[in-house]
């Protein structure tokens, strides 16, 4: 069989969308061996290299990367570019893994949902993104033939906004990455030196934008300063600067433990491994998640989380986070002063964790998908 992705995730730094799309390739065609997987974008997009997986394997010889060359017309990518090269290519199936499938219907399509930010928080987004996705959401979900989504809980929120039948919708859970593991002190101490982070430290991951509640995090860490005067504690805050950031980043500046503050930017995962290993706790703080991948990869090292008690991020971790109220500093004060200073919680924390991030995995992602692509196959032969 021959199947089709969406590329165009890989063609910028990869946060979440892009490793859910790489990832889920890899394990896909590992998977069925038997099948051809294909990575489609548009040549007026960056060129995109596909490299070994974090485990050091080889990629699979069944999955491809297809940068497709388009002309003037072509460029309309999803309208015209991409619906002509699934005629001419004879593909089986695509699998739009960013929200987007061609309206043009020339195969079976299955369309991934991560989330419903645009619709139910769309404060948190660009005006222009709302008004995008309000307008293109109902059209991706009625042609598609299958939805995806990560949690039961996008699934009834995609099913109730979307006015789509449940039985299309599939929660299909992601994974921490293969390389997210415990590691020793010593690798972990050589990339605090690097980054320039204190050995005593808590540590939040993610994009800086709104919906990550960042604001509530930092004003709990100034209160944390006021409550242990003597501490060192750092907060370390590792994510590239996204969209409506610039309330955060004027309260950053104005904040009177503004030196304790450190951003880094986006990190590679060796790095993001070494400071999730060795942090005092992981803090998640967000209003608003579809899975929460962050808090799962900071558990697979041996962290101890955290999170704001929010549906999706309740079905994700279970009982292995120390749950808060995102809307209250106070209640996330009290978390990472219980987490940091109660051994006892801190060890069950993360033998939790561990055992929970143990629970999810690519290879589960990629059979769960296969499924789902032949009620997507069947759905297309019936209309």
């Amino acid at each position: 069989m021959s199947i089709a992705l969406d590329g165009l995730p890989l063609t910028t730094p990869k946060t979440g969308v892009g490793h859910y799309t790489f990832e889920l390739a890899q394990a896909l065609a590992e998977c069925a061996p038997a099948s051809e997987f294909e990575l489609v974008y548009p040549s007026s997009s960056p060129l995109v290299t596909l490299d070994n997986n974090p485990a050091g394997h080889p990629r699979p010889g069944n999955l491809k990367l297809q940068r497709v060359p388009v002309g003037p017309l072509a460029r309309h990518w999803w309208s015209n570019g991409l619906p002509r090269f699934i005629r001419r290519n004879r593909i089986e199936l695509f699998h739009g893994t960013n929200y987007d499938v061609p309206l043009w219907r020339r195969c079976p399509t299955v369309l991934t949902i991560h989330d419903l930010s645009l619709v139910l928080h769309p404060q948190t987004h660009q005006k222009r993104s709302v008004r995008r996705g309000r307008r293109r959401l109902p059209l991706m979900v009625r042609t598609a033939d299958a939805v995806i989504v990560p949690t039961e809980s996008v699934a009834a929120e995609v099913s109730e906004h979307l006015k789509i039948t449940r039985d299309k919708v599939f929660a299909v859970p992601e994974a921490a990455r293969a390389s997210f593991r415990p590691t020793d002190e010593t690798e972990a101490a050589a990339v605090r030196r690097r980054i320039g982070v204190r050995e005593n430290f808590l540590l939040a991951v993610g994009t800086i934008e709104p919906r990550k509640n960042l604001l509530v995090l930092i004003s709990a860490f100034d209160a944390l300063t006021r409550v242990q005067p003597d501490s060192d504690l750092q907060l370390v805050i590792a994510g590239g600067r996204g969209w409506l950031s610039g309330p955060l980043f004027e309260a950053l500046e104005k904040s009177p433990v503004r030196s304790r503050i450190l951003l880094t930017d986006y990190l590679h995962d060796d790095e993001l491994r070494g400071l999730y290993s060795s942090c005092r706790a992981f803090v998640y703080p967000s209003i608003y998640e579809g899975f929460g991948l962050p808090p799962l990869e900071a558990m697979a090292c041996g962290a101890p989380v955290v999170a704001s008690g929010i549906p999706a991020l309740i079905e994700t971790l279970g009982t292995a986070p120390q749950f808060f109220d995102p809307q209250s500093s106070e209640e996330l004060v009290e978390s990472i002063l219980r987490v940091t200073n109660e051994h006892g919680l801190r060890q069950r924390l993360i033998a939790a964790g561990i055992s929970q991030a143990e629970k999810y995995s690519w290879e589960r992602t990629a059979q769960a998908t296969l499924e789902v692509y032949d009620v997507a196959r069947k759905n297309f032969r019936d209309k």
